[in-house]
């Protein structure tokens, strides 16, 4: 039985583009132990490979070219999605997530750590995730939304042209992702 992920609806900036498609967050999926091995290995039984683990990463930023998702495995962190580099004011969403919770944020959508519990842990308590991306997927390209976008900007067309993973990280083939990410794409 799967659980539905929490949704976060993106709209763009003028530095980020963001997506249609939502972030999705999973609370509690990943198995115990909390590692990364057996993150590593839970994640990419559904067709997602790991292409590094990260701690906190506080430059805002997106990938124009590929879907990201996050298997946390160690402490805790407040995420931000939507807001660009050079965007001001309050924008975006604000999302703690902790071990144990999966993030998927789709191509274009900017993200970043505003925070993570480091300061006052140990480095085995401190923020830590696996990051996966779909298989067919190319390397990642970082932006950090420091350039004032047109809507005829040609990152729109990229972002759009980036396919809906043929499974969910979490749950596989039937999983949520596929289902609301393609109600999202033709709904659009």
């Amino acid at each position: 039985m799967s659980v539905r992920p929490e949704e976060y609806h993106i709209p763009s900036t003028d530095y980020s583009p963001n997506n249609r498609l939502p972030v999705l967050v999973y609370r509690n999926v990943l198995p115990k132990p909390h590692d990364e091995a057996h993150t590593k290995e839970f994640l990419e039984k559904s067709g997602w490979e790991r292409r590094g683990t990260w701690g906190a990463i506080t430059a805002k930023h997106f990938h124009p070219n590929t879907h990201e998702c996050y298997g946390v495995f160690q402490g805790s962190s407040e995420l931000i999605f939507g807001v660009g580099g050079a965007d001001s004011g309050e924008m975006g969403a604000r999302c703690r997530v902790q071990a144990g919770d999966v993030i998927v944020v789709p191509a274009g959508v900017s993200h970043a750590s505003v925070s993570a519990d480091d300061k006052m842990t140990s480095p085995e308590q401190r923020y830590r995730y696996v990051g996966v991306y779909p298989q067919e997927a190319p390397k990642w390209r970082n932006e950090y939304g420091k350039r004032l976008l047109d809507n005829n900007d040609a990152l729109f067309e990229e972002i759009a042209a980036v396919a809906v993973p043929r499974q969910d990280p979490v749950y596989g083939v039937d999983g949520p992702l596929v289902h609301i990410w393609d109600a999202a794409t033709t709904s659009s």
